[in-house]
């Protein structure tokens, strides 16, 4: 029988395995109940200001769906009325197009192209019976994104609140080979616990999503502002007025009185960071300089300094690892008073650092896995302990 759950609160929120539990953390800080950790996922009850608020707000978040149904489905039959029987009249018109998303996970269904198109066909016969209209189907840019989630005889469905993921910010308008992920980057800033009160650096910035992420959290300043659009601005119960006015109550723009580095040894990979934050309004709030790692000055006073290093996939093992241990040379003997973060797939090249992490998380970074690594380079000679030798 269905349990329709037209009226609950409940929301899911997706993000990258590792960082479930700072999402949590940032879900229970925008004032969000019953915040619950799950794998790959944290939920938690809101109301519809608390949906737009969580779009624009989150950091580490990738999705915010928003439960609608939940039935039980051995067979396409029962597929088929179990989605059928959900009043679609509520949530959408029939001018809106639509797409279905499907993640199965079932001894029952084993094709997720298949259950999406026996749940596409619930839904549009509904509103042919009802309007004597058929919705159309866009699989690119639908007004309309539906999630099914079934789990062995369990169907679940969710609207997908965001539309397109909320890493794509709006602000990168161009990046170099491979970059990293806008949710990840700002995850490992928040995982390091940087919280602005320090000198931040990026010595391999590529296009400069680290940096740009840092100054975001720096300044306060929210990743959502600079999407054009939400999935919800298409839902038949968009409040605007609601909206307009969750979008224009923003935190006050922090002050920060340290320094945000972007560097790269590559000149094009300086211009294009340049470019990604004068789309973020940043440009002037992060210094820009062509240099490399070893050549680069930083700043006194301290501070972090966080880098995502090639893994391999373009050098040879050797130059590599000389590579890796010209970065622990370096952190050894310029970097004393600062906190490193090197995220790395290369386990191999890792020991190269030659110092011993004092924090090793593990995280994905697109399909690899890697390990996000601290070292503590204490102020001190050696005798001092100021390095720790892997």
């Amino acid at each position: 029988m269905d349990k329709q759950l037209e009226n609950n609160s409940l929301i899911i929120v997706k993000t990258f395995k590792g960082l479930e539990e700072v999402l949590s953390n940032e879900i229970s800080a925008l004032g969000a109940e019953n915040v619950t950790i799950l794998n790959r996922a944290v939920s938690f009850t809101g109301d519809k200001a608390m949906i737009y608020k969580a779009n624009i707000h989150l950091r580490t978040a990738l999705k915010i769906l928003k439960p609608i149904s939940k039935f039980k489905a051995r067979n396409e039959v029962d597929l088929y009325k179990g989605i059928y029987n959900i009043n679609w009249g509520d949530y959408m018109d029939v001018d809106n197009t639509l797409a279905i998303f499907t993640v199965v996970n079932s001894d029952f269904f084993n094709h997720t192209q298949y259950v999406a198109l026996k749940a596409k066909d619930a839904v549009v016969d509904q509103f042919k019976n009802t309007f004597g209209k058929r919705p159309s189907i866009d699989t690119t840019n639908p007004d309309i994104h539906i999630h099914l989630y079934l789990a062995d005889d369990e169907c679940n469905v969710l609207l997908d609140s965001s539309g397109e993921p909320l890493n794509k910010r709006g602000y990168r308008v161009n990046s170099t080979l491979a970059p990293i992920n806008e949710v990840l980057a700002a995850g490992m800033i928040l995982l390091s616990n940087w919280d602005g009160n320090s000198n931040f650096i990026d010595p391999m910035c590529g296009s400069g999503t680290i940096p740009i992420e840092a100054a975001l959290i720096a300044y306060n300043i929210p990743p959502g502002l600079f999407r054009t659009q939400f999935a919800f601005e298409k839902w038949k119960d968009f409040d605007k007025d609601l909206f307009e006015e969750v979008y224009n109550d923003g935190l006050p723009e922090r002050k920060f009185e340290h320094k945000i580095i972007a560097a790269d040894i590559s000149a094009g990979a300086v211009r294009i960071a340049i470019d990604n934050a004068k789309n973020a309004f940043l440009q002037n709030k992060i210094e820009f300089i062509t240099q490399s790692f070893e050549k680069l000055v930083p700043p006194e006073g301290g501070g972090l300094v966080m880098m995502n290093p090639p893994y391999g996939e373009r050098l040879k093992r050797n130059d590599l690892e000389s590579f890796y241990e010209k970065i622990g040379n370096q952190l050894k003997k310029s970097y004393s008073g600062y906190e490193a973060w090197i995220i790395s797939s290369n386990k191999e090249a890792i020991k190269r650092i030659g110092l011993k992490p004092s924090l090793r998380i593990p995280l994905i970074n697109g399909a690899l896995e890697c390990n996000f690594l601290r070292y503590n380079l204490y102020k001190g000679s050696k005798k001092n302990k100021a390095f720790e030798l892997e």
